[in-house]
């Protein structure tokens, strides 16, 4: 693994000074947050002592087969996205515990919850409530569905947002077998906490503007579905349509890694000059260049598949070094296909020093993944390992302790 990193001394990404009270879980809401983390929040992590059925706290921390001897809470999805965060365990049940809930949430900027909206009623954690008690509070819920919509209020995960946001879609589209497919990763979760994190940010630049906070829902179903269709409303944005849903392009079966002789290779010729020097390149000659269904951007957008069978057919005919060495000179994309145990040795991974090696007094050395987004003045960075399930709650309740402030 390396030598292990040390931790950095204090937050120096450009959210330095912001806190951020996080009733987030699993990976939608709980992402987002960690990216606010990287760039320097103080996030408080509120977890829950649970139904009296599991172990209590946000369900990720159980999942995954952790080290022998290494606290069971300490899951590796968990580990990965809730760096940088400080645990808290209240029993939201209890008064006492509401009367210091309050008393935080007056000393924070942003209030992060992906509970469903009902439920924060009930537990009188409405907008409205948090309000009361921090006018200026930037709300963000992570919602499963629109407020305005007939789905509001349903539970909502990455399965389900999927399969509802024309998401399933796609492989069918692409391979003709007419059963839908979710995708075997966690795309729904991923991209909501994307907008998640990033509608956090704007609230706070328009607070800082005008001294305004606000409720901001970011809704996972509309987020999907807009992120999808960004290319694939394609022909049917037009009234009326001029075509179908799909990016063609996009949706083509032999859109893929080609086969090289001794691997893949992702391969994508683009302008028209990239296009011709491919084509010399793999030795098609004068025909292929002068045919008209490639003459251009437009007619080549027409004639995809039959574009990608020259690239297949070609790319068996040397290995992926050759291939390198052939295109990369004529600045025509081309890159090795890598498996996950690839990845490890990535020679540019390397270089940036994606993955970093750390020591957890508990579970010992693991890896991180650095932030990936570089600021040159206020560069992200990672100052505390995952928490312990109510790690800092002794911590964080002293330094908002004022009886006298109590709600």
């Amino acid at each position: 693994m390396g030598e292990a990193k040390r931790l950095a001394d204090k937050a120096t990404g450009p959210l330095a000074g912001i806190r951020v009270l996080d009733l987030t879980s699993v990976v939608n809401g709980a992402y987002g947050t960690q990216i606010l983390a990287d760039q320097g929040a103080d996030v408080i992590k509120l977890e829950d002592p649970g139904s009296g059925r599991g172990d209590g706290g946000d369900i990720m921390r159980w999942a995954g087969h952790t080290p022998e001897g290494c606290p069971r809470d300490m899951g590796p999805i968990f580990l990965t996205i809730n760096r940088n965060k400080r645990s808290i365990l209240l029993d939201l049940k209890q008064e006492s515990a509401r009367r210091a809930l309050r008393r935080l949430i007056r000393t924070c900027d942003v209030f992060a919850t992906s509970i469903r909206y009902e439920g924060l009623k009930r537990l009188g954690l409405a907008y409205e409530d948090v309000a009361q008690v921090r006018p200026d509070i930037v709300y963000a819920h992570a919602a499963g569905y629109g407020s305005d919509g007939p789905y509001a209020g349903e539970p909502a995960y990455d399965d389900l947002i999927q399969s509802a946001s024309g998401m399933a879609d796609i492989l069918p589209r692409t391979d003709g077998n007419p059963v839908p497919r979710i995708l075997p990763t966690l795309i729904a979760d991923k991209v909501s906490g994307l907008f998640f994190a990033q509608s956090v940010t704007a609230a706070l630049l328009h607070r800082q503007r005008t001294g305004e906070g606000q409720f901001v829902e970011v809704p996972m179903y509309e987020c999907v579905t807009s992120f999808l269709l960004v290319e694939h409303l394609y022909d049917r944005a037009y009234e009326p349509p001029t075509g179908q849903w799909g990016y063609q392009r996009v949706i083509n079966p032999n859109r893929k890694p080609f086969r090289t002789k001794d691997g893949y290779i992702g391969l994508l010729p683009y302008t028209d000059r990239q296009w011709d020097q491919f084509f010399d390149a793999a030795g098609f000659g004068e025909a292929v260049k002068s045919d008209p269904r490639f003459a251009d951007y437009a007619t080549r957008a027409k004639h995809t598949r039959e574009l990608y069978g020259l690239i297949e057919q070609a790319a068996a005919t040397k290995t992926t070094q050759e291939w390198l060495d052939i295109l990369k000179p004529l600045s025509i994309p081309v890159v090795k296909t890598n498996t996950f145990e690839d990845l490890d040795a990535d020679p540019h991974l390397q270089a940036v020093d994606f993955f970093q090696t750390y020591e957890h007094a508990e579970v010992g050395r693991y890896r991180m993944i650095k932030p990936p987004v570089k600021f040159s003045k206020s560069p992200a960075n990672i100052r505390r390992h995952a928490p312990r399930l109510g790690e800092h709650t002794e911590e964080v309740l002293a330094e908002v302790s004022d009886p006298a402030k109590a709600g």
